[in-house]
């Protein structure tokens, strides 16, 4: 076979071609782009530990200025809550004052409502008697004819009052 026969004569020659390719290839690629893109990879790589370097202390930050707000606000809201105990403490003794003002005044007004009712009781008991004197005077004298004197039907009339 003729293609075997010219293998033997063509053999060095194309291992030294597949050398030098590769040889070219291997100082081409590997010393010269391999290189930079291995930097490049390095820089991306030390570019990000950076940054979530930095991200890591903003966020520590952060949460220290969170939790120094927080702190201050609960501070704030105690000083708050203290002004609005102190309110209602003072509006309270205020309402105390008032209703206890208002409390004489009614008492004072339903003493002498009082004094007016029973004044009124009394004088309308004091009528009722006497038209109770007279009714028993006209009826004595209508039914049974008798005449009676006004101080006994007024004493008969406080009796039946008396026990009624």
């Amino acid at each position: 076979m003729p293609q075997i026969e010219q293998l033997a004569t063509t053999y060095s020659s194309q291992v030294f071609w597949l050398l030098v390719f590769f040889g070219v290839i291997f100082f081409v690629i590997g010393r010269g782009m391999v290189p930079k893109v291995m930097a490049t990879m390095d820089g991306r790589d030390k570019q990000i530990a950076d940054d979530l370097a930095a991200a890591e202390a903003a966020r520590a930050a952060a949460d220290a200025e969170e939790e120094a707000w927080r702190v201050h606000a609960n501070k704030q809201r105690a000083e708050a809550q203290a002004v609005i105990a102190a309110a209602k403490a003072d509006a309270a003794k205020a309402t105390d004052a008032k209703l206890a003002a208002a409390a004489a005044r009614l008492d004072e007004t339903l003493g002498s409502a009082e004094a007016r009712i029973s004044a009124a009781r009394a004088a309308a008991l004091g009528e009722v008697e006497g038209i109770a004197a007279e009714a028993a005077q006209d009826i004595a004298s209508r039914i049974a004819g008798l005449a009676v004197p006004a101080d006994e039907a007024q004493a008969a009339v406080k009796g039946v009052l008396a026990h009624g």
